[in-house]
């Protein structure tokens, strides 16, 4: 399949999957705000992986747990959102994208020099 179409595929999922975390935040993440950073979607269109990033940080094993139990409520909440667009609604891996952290700590490495 196209990487153009792969890419808007994960660009769709990305934006309907910001906006499913950002209205239930309350109920379901314990106030936690999460931010989808990426998403990398399968040739296949079977998987797609969601990077998130978490705020506060110190809480992201805790919020990845949380994301992870409610894995299928996220695809069925997802499936609501784009079911006119896909076909097939991908299986959801969730990941955490520690590339903030990464950088903050190459920030604070040149701010000591």
């Amino acid at each position: 399949m196209s990487s153009i179409r792969l890419e808007k595929m994960g660009s769709l999922i990305k934006r309907e999957m910001s906006t499913v975390f950002q209205q239930n935040m309350h109920t379901h993440f314990e106030g936690l705000m999460i931010t989808v950073t990426n998403v990398r979607v399968a040739p296949d269109l079977s998987v797609a992986k969601i990077y998130l990033s978490f705020f506060p940080t110190e809480k992201k094993e805790h919020g990845m747990a949380l994301v992870t139990e409610k894995n299928s409520v996220l695809r069925r909440m997802l499936g609501e959102a784009v079911g006119k667009q896909l076909r097939k609604i991908p299986s959801l891996s969730f990941y955490i994208d520690d590339s903030l952290d990464y950088f903050e700590e190459i920030d604070r490495l040149l701010k000591k020099k």
